[in-house]
Order: structure tokens, then C-alpha cells, then sequence
């Protein structure tokens, strides 16, 4: 015979979310399209319900502001963005055939927020199209011009790690930052 321990938690008490009940109050007033005190006062009344009645569950976003980090991302953006600009321009008018490859790139941080932070970062950037990502892989697939030039293609790649560095020294965890400066991912390969 076997036993399960099963742990019930207390039922968590439901706390109205003040944030939650301001913002929906505004949108009542909003929807009826009148500032009155019965408005306002109907508003609180249905966002009280609800929010009651339908809690959000919590959510740890994992998101840790490091202002000595957003600076240098910030630099290091305004400067790879110049960089780039005169890159692609070069590129352009060089009137020549333009060979282009779609590059996966693996990441190292596997979190959402990484993620997504990074693929905007990149993306910001002319001449670095994040075309897709795959969460499942936290893998970014960019659009790299110049591909028939192997050293274009780790150069991107080391691009899309290095701004990931810097991200995750922005926006993230403790753990984030360790790992996004650990070892590049394995099948790093040319794409």
C-alpha cells in the first residue's frame, strides 16, 4: 500500500489589486464616455467584482533593473547602430550582387524576457533582422547580408551574444547574467 503526501497550501486570501481596480475604473469611465460620480463610483463597484472574481494569478517576471548595465547597453547600442548604419550603406552602394542567409543563433539565457529583450535589441539594429524566434530553443533566426562571407555570418552571431550579454546585465537575474556570459552554445555553426 502506498501512501501520497499530499500538501495543501492555505487558500490564498483574494486581495483586491489596487492597480488592477484603477485601471479598470478608467476603462468604465472610458466606455461610457462620461466623467460623473456615479460612473466613477459604478466603475470601482464592477472592477471590485471583477477582480474577485477573477484573480490573476502571480507572476514573477524575473526582471531586475541594473542601471549601470542599461547604461552600457544603451552606449553599446547607439554605438552598434552608427556602426551598422555605415556598414549596410557601404554594403549598398557597392552595387553588387547581395548574398543573404538566415542564421540560427542559440542563446544562452533561456528565460522569456531574455528572449524577447534580445530579438528587440538585434532587430534595432540595421542590417540584423530577427526574422524568427523559437522559444522552445531560445534560438533567434537573422536575416545576415554579406553571407558569402564566412566571417559575416560569426561576426552576426557574435553580435547576437554580445547584445544578449548586455541585456541580461540590464534586465536580469543573477543567474541571467552568469549565464549569458557563459560558453556559446553548441551548433553554432554557419546556417
Amino acid at each position: 500500500m502506498s501512501h501520497t503526501v499530499r500538501n495543501f497550501s492555505p487558500r490564498r486570501r483574494r486581495v483586491p489589486d489596487l492597480p488592477l481596480i484603477a485601471w479598470l475604473t478608467v476603462i468604465w469611465v472610458l466606455l461610457w464616455g462620461t466623467l460623473s460620480w456615479g460612473n466613477l463610483v459604478n466603475g470601482v463597484i464592477v472592477a471590485l467584482c471583477v477582480s474577485l472574481a477573477f484573480p490573476l494569478p502571480a507572476v514573477e517576471l524575473g526582471l531586475r533593473l541594473h542601471p549601470l548595465g542599461i547604461l552600457r547597453l544603451l552606449v553599446y547600442l547607439v554605438y552598434d547602430m552608427v556602426s551598422s548604419s555605415v556598414e549596410v550603406t557601404r554594403q549598398i552602394q557597392a552595387r553588387g550582387p547581395y548574398p543573404a542567409a538566415v542564421v540560427a543563433v542559440p542563446l544562452r539565457c533561456r528565460g522569456d524576457l531574455m528572449l524577447t529583450a534580445t530579438a528587440v535589441a538585434v532587430s534595432n539594429v540595421p542590417g540584423g533582422s530577427v526574422i524568427e524566434v523559437r522559444r522552445a530553443t531560445s534560438t533567434v533566426f537573422l536575416h545576415v547580408l554579406d553571407a558569402d562571407d564566412p566571417g559575416a555570418v560569426d561576426k552576426a552571431k557574435r553580435s547576437v551574444w554580445r547584445m544578449e550579454e548586455l541585456v541580461a546585465g540590464a534586465f536580469g537575474t543573477a543567474a541571467d547574467i552568469e549565464r549569458a556570459r557563459g560558453p556559446v552554445p553548441e551548433g553554432n555553426g554557419p546556417s
